[in-house]
């Protein structure tokens, strides 16, 4: 009896902190100890769900507490499936996928956070010379990163080199011509971002943003979503197709993502396939989506992929898109949330603060 009470109490208090961890997220707050809950939303529906069938083993059902206690686990669990759905192959797709597309409108974008403290670039290079993308986003990126990828310049004539040695620093490597490429300090004067345009082989000319903002929990989440909201409010008042890219670090699910979707029009490949989960390469159970390749409507999906390790915490991500002006229309455009262009603008002035 006391070993099954024993287990209750246990069942009890890991269920609690469950459910905790579900409502802290919903809180309107920037604060790191609480958006950091954003992230795991896929373990915490899963201990809910664990919580949740072993109830009825070690709590009587006949009881009162057992009932309330069921009821909010539901409630919680449904709160977390919510979430994520979207982000499963069962929901609708969001970016359409087409077979094939003309080569000379064809883009293909390989985005990796090497890990400042990884120091061993073979795996990388060997990676990018077998999946041969037309460009590579390369983040946490030093002087001794900056040396090491010397011999992707022998395959790609545009580049953008920005090491810095605090973990922000940015490589981006195209095979396309860039026009008017820039490093911006949109936020924070030590966490850059890229943006340049690009020319195709077709002739047309895309806008390319690069991002790599602080994660919480080393601060709060203000100057992150301030700096991916900016970009999106410049997307949106682009007429030049965009495609905006990096380690975003947050997930696909959260308020300022949806946000950000809804600011910049621009397509979640993952809406309607799978998380694709990047991070963190060092723990299989806790991983889930900061990697991210956002692009507008004129663009159909071609391929998408997590690939292998290159010794990161980071899986590298790839994505492949056609440049189509027919597409626009037809694609399936982000959902509304309950958010509007006043709330960004709010989320920005805090965070530039």
């Amino acid at each position: 009896v006391n070993t099954v009470r024993l287990l209750g109490w246990i069942l009890t208090g890991l269920g609690g902190l469950a459910v905790l961890a579900t409502v802290l997220p919903i809180i309107p707050s920037n604060e790191a100890a609480i958006r950091i809950w954003d992230f795991p939303r896929l373990q915490i529906a899963a201990l809910l769900a664990t919580v949740l069938v072993a109830t009825p083993f070690v709590i009587s059902a006949r009881s009162g507490r057992a009932f309330s206690f069921v009821a909010v686990l539901v409630a919680a669990l449904a709160w977390q499936v919510h979430a994520i759905w979207p982000y499963t192959p069962i929901s609708q797709i969001e970016a359409k996928a087409v077979a094939s597309c003309e080569p000379a409108s064809q883009i293909s974008l390989l985005v990796a956070n090497v890990r400042v403290e990884n120091r061993d670039a073979g795996p990388l290079l060997a990676l990018v010379k077998g999946v041969n993308p037309d460009l590579v986003l390369l983040v946490e990126t030093d002087s001794r990163w900056n040396r090491q990828l010397e011999p992707l310049k022998r395959t790609y004539s545009f580049v953008i080199s920005h090491p810095q040695e605090n973990g922000y620093g940015m490589h981006l490597f195209s095979r396309y011509e860039l026009i008017k490429p820039e490093v911006r300090f949109l936020v924070e004067n030590d966490v850059p971002s890229v943006e340049t345009g690009l020319r195709l082989p077709s002739g047309a000319r895309i806008n390319l943003y690069g991002l790599h903002p602080r994660p919480p929990p080393l601060q709060d989440t203000a100057p992150r979503d301030a700096e991916l909201l900016l970009v999106g409010e410049e997307v949106r008042k682009e007429s030049t197709p965009s495609i905006v890219a990096g380690d975003l670090n947050d997930v696909a699910w959260s308020r300022t993502s949806s946000l950000f979707q809804e600011v910049s029009g621009l397509l979640d490949p993952r809406i309607g396939r799978g998380l694709y989960a990047t991070f963190n390469a060092d723990w299989p159970l806790l991983r889930w989506p900061l990697d991210h390749v956002f692009f507008a409507e004129s663009f159909w999906l071609l391929d998408m992929a997590v690939l292998e390790d290159i010794g990161s915490d980071h899986f590298p991500f790839f994505v492949a898109v056609c440049h189509d002006k027919t597409a626009v229309g037809l694609q399936d455009e982000p959902r509304p949330e309950s958010f509007d262009l006043k709330a960004a603008d709010e989320i920005i002035e805090e965070g530039l603060e």
